[in-house]
């Protein structure tokens, strides 16, 4: 397969743990079963934790989306806008996204948020309609590597506190994303026992992922 017609993965960290990280560990396993598949994957990593973007603006945001006058933005502006694009077009020009997520005050890391008020954008990777938002980046796989320290999985007494896996189920659908593909490591950080059988059980259905 030629580099022009090699699959496009983007690879995206959010933990805040540099080392140490399971999520991190996760995302980056699923990487390397895709690439085992399809050794001539190319791969582009953006690490949020270490590199964030930072809260969006409105007057970024209006601009992000609409493309509207930047004529009196200030370098700071400037740089954020032209990151934002960037952030845009590596999203639309990835086939596959692989996100490692860490799970922090039940919720998702601001870090991904930012990136995601990057990529949610109207008119491009979705449209509002008279029926209800029409995704338009439909045609992407998705794969959520989600480490949680308690049990917050259906059933258990913390799955209404459960803000992570819910949201982006939801959000990504808003942009054509339906079969969101998500694997959880659950009770991590309860005891050492719950963690090893978490870890067992999500390495395995990262194993098992289709190539």
């Amino acid at each position: 397969m030629s580099e022009k017609n090699a699959v496009k993965l983007l690879h995206i960290d959010t933990s805040i743990k540099a080392t140490g990280s399971l999520s991190r560990e996760m995302s980056a396993a699923a990487v390397e079963r895709l690439k085992r598949e399809a050794p001539d994957i190319a791969v582009h990593y953006r690490d949020l934790a270490a590199h964030p973007l930072g809260d969006i603006t409105g007057r970024v945001f209006a601009a992000h989306a609409k493309g509207a006058d930047v004529s009196d933005f200030d370098p700071a502006e400037r740089s954020d806008l032209a990151e934002s694009g960037r952030v845009l077009e590596e999203f639309m020009a990835s086939d596959v996204i692989v996100i490692g997520v860490g799970f922090y005050n039940f919720s998702v890391p601001s870090s991904l948020k930012a990136w995601l008020d990057r990529i949610l954008v109207a008119g491009k990777t979705f449209s509002y309609t008279a029926s209800g938002v029409v995704g338009l980046a439909g045609g992407k796989r998705v794969i959520v590597l989600l480490a949680r320290g308690g049990l917050y999985g259906e059933g258990s007494p913390n799955a209404r506190h459960e803000h992570a896996e819910t949201y982006l189920t939801s959000i990504f659908s808003v942009i054509g994303v339906e079969n969101l593909e998500v694997i959880v490591a659950d009770g991590v950080d309860i005891s050492p026992e719950l963690r090893a059988a978490a870890v067992e059980r999500a390495m395995g259905s990262i194993e098992a992922l289709a190539a």
